[in-house]
């Protein structure tokens, strides 16, 4: 067996959906005497969680101390340490990796540059074996199940992605009950021009926010749910059926000396958890995530315990796609689904190593984009491999339709059958 060997990296910087620069990192690995070459482009957050892998940034002039100018040398570094090297093992490339950087979060060398670095030489490999990168995954993860995933799309827009007086930073729609991935899209789309529509007839901004949802001049969740929910109808498909409606509360963001600014008034948890109440006893909730502050565990554990049979409750800056911390979360009974982000935490081997004890101890796992993102389109194989839902932002913007389209692509060439159907027979509780 020809094994591949690394014999370039080349790191430079591009441009996300927030006209940011990020860093893309191209893999250039020898097998069988041909040389094969794949790219990485790392996204960015805003609503970033205290305990994320540290971003890199330069902190001088350029970009208004944006820009990633020390993360591409240190993808220089990486390459005089692995130059050589054999690198079809994901999770040894990984550890040299972590072991080159030698802090906790990354800070040395970047989580761009490292992130860069360990997704761009496995999607090269994978081109050197002529597969496609959904599949070869499937060797890490030991997952051979082959689903496309149920996206949640943003279609409105608030907190920090958006311009507006709403607190909750994402209304999404999950298109649950359609029997191929390619009818779900259809449908989102249909739905998300519907609610243009709508918007529109009501004298409402159709300006969209970093996701590509609509980012109307409201500042109540109820309202925001009474928009999607027309939408859905307008669009001649039903509510709680057909789709389901999921918010991303993030409340993180308006947490201030204990208490979150509802509304433009501190209120504490159990009131925040009433309001959650009434949303879920008004509407079709699907799932909430962050619905209290990443270091507010009891508030987590009280609204699990009442819910986690109900909808699913997701953590994402509580748990920052971090090991020890969805450890923490398992063993203390707080939410009952994870989102993964890729640069959260930096490597693709620790995201897999997250993913996979979140699913081995019953946590639904969600591959999630950023809102600071680009063409790339990686996280359409990581989702289909080793998760059951994707969340990549509206089916508008191409930076998210990349993730959506790549999806499609595999849905025609690989006839995969999506998860929805699974999902409802196995676990929607609707009652």
């Amino acid at each position: 067996m020809f094994r591949p060997i690394l014999k370039d990296l080349k790191a430079i910087w591009v441009l996300d959906s927030r006209s940011n620069p990020t860093v893309e990192v191209f893999a250039y690995v020898q097998r069988k005497g041909d040389i094969f070459v794949d790219s990485f482009i790392v996204p960015s957050g805003a609503s970033t969680g205290e305990f994320e892998a540290l971003e890199l940034r330069d902190n001088e002039k350029d970009f208004h101390g944006k820009g990633v100018n020390k993360a591409i040398k240190n993808v220089s570094y990486i390459l005089d340490h692995l130059y050589n090297t054999h690198v079809d093992d994901i999770f040894e490339v990984d550890r040299k990796l972590i072991e080159l950087d030698g802090t906790k979060n990354k800070s040395n060398l970047g989580a761009n540059a490292i992130l860069g670095v360990s997704v761009a030489i496995a999607k090269a490999v994978a081109k050197s074996y002529d597969m496609p990168f959904f599949k070869y995954l499937s060797f890490w993860t030991k997952s051979y199940e082959y689903y496309l995933p149920i996206p949640m799309m943003n279609i409105i827009n608030g907190g920090v992605h958006a311009d507006n007086d709403l607190d909750f930073q994402e209304f999404m729609i999950v298109p649950l009950g359609f029997e191929d991935f390619s009818n779900a899209i259809k449908a989102s789309s249909e739905v998300y021009n519907s609610l243009k529509k709508i918007l529109k007839e009501n004298n409402l901004s159709v300006s969209v926010g970093d996701e590509g949802g609509f980012a109307p001049r409201i500042d109540s969740p109820f309202k925001a749910c009474e928009f999607i929910i027309a939408a859905i109808e307008k669009s001649g498909y039903k509510v709680g059926k057909d789709f389901y409606i999921s918010i991303d509360v993030a409340a993180s963001s308006f947490f201030k000396d204990n208490k979150y600014i509802y509304l433009k008034n501190p209120i504490n948890h159990k009131e925040l958890i009433n309001v959650y109440e009434k949303l879920i006893s008004s509407y079709p909730i699907f799932s909430i995530e962050d619905p209290f502050d990443e270091n507010d565990w009891e508030a987590w554990k009280e609204f699990t315990n009442k819910y986690k049979n109900k909808i699913l409750i997701v953590g994402d800056d509580i748990f920052v796609t971090n090991i020890e911390r969805i450890e923490k979360g398992i063993n203390n009974n707080v939410a009952n689904a994870v989102l993964i982000k890729l640069n959260q935490i930096g490597t693709l081997s620790e995201t897999i190593k997250a993913i996979s004890l979140a699913n081995k101890n019953g946590y639904k796992t969600i591959i999630s984009h950023r809102s600071g993102e680009t063409e790339d389109n990686t996280i359409s194989h990581l989702a289909t491999n080793n998760s059951y839902f994707i969340k990549t932002g509206a089916p508008a913007r191409s930076e998210r339709n990349s993730k959506y389209n790549e999806l499609l692509r595999i849905y025609n060439f690989y006839n995969l059958n999506y998860y929805a159907t699974l999902y409802k027979s196995n676990y929607l509780v609707t009652s």
